[in-house]
Formats: C-alpha cells, sequence, structure tokens
C-alpha cells in the first residue's frame, strides 16, 4: 500500500518500494538521491536532464518535504501509519 503526505502529494512511501523511504512518487528515486545529487553540486536543471522522466515540481516538492522534515513539521511515519489504521 502507498502511502502520501497531505502537503506533498509528488512524495509517497511505500514499504514495499525503495524499503519504505519517502521518494517520487511514480519513480523508485528515493529523496535522499535528490537531495544527494543536489548536495553534490548538480543543479537542478542537470539532475532533470539526467532523470528526465523527472518534473521540475517533483524535486521542488522534495526540497519542501525536506525542508518541512528539517522542522519537524511532518507526523513520523510510524505514528502516521498508527493513525491510519487506527480508523479502519
Amino acid at each position: 500500500m502507498e502511502y502520501s503526505f497531505s502537503n506533498f502529494p509528488r512524495i509517497v512511501v511505500s514499504q514495499e518500494i525503495c524499503m519504505g523511504k519517502p521518494r517520487i512518487k511514480g519513480t523508485r528515486i528515493p529523496v535522499s538521491t535528490v537531495l544527494a545529487y543536489l548536495a553534490g553540486g548538480m543543479s537542478i536543471e542537470d539532475f532533470l536532464k539526467e532523470f528526465h522522466w523527472v518534473a521540475k515540481e517533483d524535486v521542488l516538492q522534495v526540497l519542501a518535504f525536506s525542508s518541512s522534515l528539517a522542522n519537524d513539521q511532518v507526523i513520523p511515519l510510524d505514528k502516521a501509519l498508527n493513525e491510519i489504521y487506527a480508523y479502519k
């Protein structure tokens, strides 16, 4: 089952894909991979050329998602999953 974040619909999590790491929806590219490329000096434009199936909006949402995590504004996945299963 795939879970998305309400404020970041392009970022999803699935325990079966990428070992449960947050990733760009419709891909197997984890958020951490995008950040590693950008932190290593690759520009967004060069990243998009290398990964032509990724949209600029995906990369921008990765950055926003990561910023939100750094500010502790995202519910931890285990807590979110517990809340989801509590409603079923």
